[in-house]
């Protein structure tokens, strides 16, 4: 009863008064509207505005089908192109063509999956059920809580996409955006060699433009002098707005200084244990099990209009899956040398 009522009170207050048509209407508090105002420029008529060119685009392309035409699906795009209709429909495009190019990665986004539970229980990742002063939700991973005599490259895919694409059926982590914790304590070249690099370079180059998260920070702690060649090298595939939210920590005390320790599991100076956070997200997880699965559903025919960052190739060009192989198969075998 006690963890129920701090998860409840921390950053907002169940009791926080609500005003006009924001509760109705989005689901969030009028303290996480504001948020929405300030950085999102969202408001009711912008929203409603904007759902209905979604919604018609949507009807008359025939590139795709089978779409989530709900608000809240929608809004997840909206929400991180900041109500630019234009590049809220890119994304959507290059949403449906990511999982349809992983599919051999993501796969069944059941977290009931035996493999993927086992790798759940075991504490590999998962968002703390206590937001920030920012009110927003920190998603903990642990390295060395991957098995890779166990695991695959799969399994951890998935298990990263089912916990997005859970966390997005919330509108409150829609607006607020999301922190990662990365912690490599006992990270190894198993772990690494688990991944195919094209498979790695494709994630790395398309996942900020393809998924629908506000990703505000990424912390990394006790990252081995090895594995810094990865992340230099996966840094080179991401926005400088990325780049900049990106902090590397020497020891956990370092880490705490930067990220509300409260928020934290126990293992990394909090005070909740993490066995209980875990039971805790795999409620979320149950009650949002079906609407993830019928997700599946959805697909991409034809990707001809995906325009890429610079406003030429597609996701799937061939002459792009190249761009920063060298870099990163080179940062591979460094690491295995080493």
């Amino acid at each position: 009863m006690t963890t129920t009522r701090v998860i409840l009170n921390f950053p907002w207050t169940s009791s926080e008064k609500l005003k006009g048509d924001f509760f109705q209407d989005t689901g969030v508090t009028d303290a996480v509207m504001k948020i929405a105002r300030k950085e999102l420029r969202e408001d009711k008529t912008i929203r409603e505005q904007s759902l209905e060119q979604l919604r018609e685009w949507l009807h008359k392309n025939g590139d795709v089908e089978n779409v989530r035409t709900d608000d809240l699906f929608l809004l997840r795009f909206l929400r991180t192109k900041k109500f630019s209709v234009p590049m809220a429909q890119q994304m959507i495009l290059k949403y449906l063509n990511f999982r349809k190019v992983f599919t051999h990665l993501i796969h069944t986004l059941d977290f009931m999956s035996p493999s993927v539970l086992k790798l759940l229980n075991g504490g590999y990742i998962f968002p703390s059920p206590i937001r920030d002063k920012h009110g927003r939700r920190v998603v903990v991973g642990f390295a060395n809580h991957f098995n890779p005599a166990e695991h695959n490259s799969s399994d951890m895919a998935r298990l990263h996409f089912i916990t997005y694409e859970t966390l997005m059926e919330d509108p409150e982590n829609q607006i607020c955006g999301l922190v990662h914790i990365g912690d490599f304590k006992g990270i190894s070249t198993a772990h690494i060699a688990c991944w195919n690099p094209t498979d790695f370079l494709r994630i790395m180059k398309w996942g900020e433009q393809s998924i629908p998260m506000r990703n505000k920070e990424v912390h990394l702690v006790n990252v081995p002098s090895t594995v810094k060649y990865i992340i230099e090298a996966g840094k080179s595939m991401v926005s400088k707005k990325m780049k900049e939210r990106l902090q590397v920590h020497v020891t956990v005390p370092d880490l705490c200084r930067k990220v509300d320790p409260a928020c934290l599991p126990k293992e990394l100076g909090g005070t909740m244990p993490m066995a209980e956070m875990i039971e805790l997200w795999k409620m979320e997880l149950a009650a949002k099990r079906n609407l993830v699965l019928s997700s599946s559903n959805m697909r991409i025919l034809n990707d001809r209009g995906i325009v890429s960052r610079n406003g030429t190739d597609r996701n799937n060009n061939s002459n792009s899956n190249s761009l920063g192989m060298e870099t990163i198969t080179g940062s591979f075998r460094k690491l295995e040398v080493d």
